[in-house]
């Protein structure tokens, strides 16, 4: 009954304010297929901030109709787009999996990138919370989100920031809410939108780790352009990455 319901109340909203794809603009769809495309890899990132730390991996580059879909949830307040990028990470982290070689019955957890407290509030919400949430309904079985890092009052909004000034910005910010912490035995993917500097993401590991949370793997919607490894697995969803064969293109 809810099910339906809320499929209704979406029609009719979309009868009204008819849904426009975020990345190109084309109507009927959030993001459609030709866009979502560009999130469809699975690219291993390398930065120096994270080399120590586990496998991370970008499911498109921050350009072109990918960067515009994660600003129009991000920013402009697109709230549906949580879900196809849900979707999209849980089939990323079901091609990671295949590519190391892990097993499949073991549950995962969720762990969402933390967001200021004025942004959250801004946004309505902290946005990777949502996108977790989504994906975690499209794992198999269902994964268990464990939304357990928060940023301290202190750090600021890192845009304009280079590399040492977002480590010195986030340093001892990201603080881990213990209630919150993912169960030991599941496998625990740290997932994120955007990756430049890896500051973000080395910091919620350095707080994740000090509470003795290992994570597997981090998973991006995107990351910016920078000199990365190759690898040799197939894409999320069967798909190939180079038409030269199974590598996967660098970030």
């Amino acid at each position: 009954m809810i099910t339906w319901l809320r499929r209704t109340c979406h029609g009719l909203v979309d009868l009204v304010f008819p849904l426009h794809c975020a990345g190109c603009g084309r109507t009927g769809t959030g993001l459609c297929d030709d866009c979502g495309g560009a999130l469809g890899g699975l690219r291993r990132v390398a930065r120096p901030l994270l080399a120590a730390g586990p496998p991370v991996y970008a499911l498109g580059r921050y350009a072109g109709a990918a960067r515009r879909a994660v600003l129009a949830y991000k920013e402009n307040g697109q709230r549906h787009l949580a879900e196809p990028f849900g979707r999209l990470l849980a089939s990323a982290s079901r091609g990671v999996a295949e590519l190391h070689g892990w097993r499949t019955d073991r549950p995962w957890a969720v762990v969402p990138a933390p967001s200021r407290a004025i942004a959250s509030r801004r946004r309505g919400g902290a946005h990777m919370a949502r996108v977790a949430c989504s994906m975690a309904e499209s794992q198999e079985p269902r994964a268990e989100v464990a939304d357990c890092l928060v940023t301290g009052a202190g750090a600021r909004d890192s845009a304009g920031l280079d590399a040492a000034e977002r480590v010195r910005n986030l340093s001892g910010g990201v603080v881990v809410r213990t209630g919150s912490l993912p169960a030991q035995a599941a496998r625990i993917v740290l997932i994120d939108d955007v990756i430049t500097t890896g500051a973000t993401v080395a910091s919620s590991l350095a707080a994740l780790g000090s509470r003795g949370v290992e994570v597997d793997v981090v998973l991006s919607l995107t990351a910016t352009a920078g000199r990365g490894e190759q690898v040799s697995p197939a894409a999320p969803n069967g798909r190939r990455n180079s038409a030269r064969g199974r590598t996967v293109p660098r970030v």
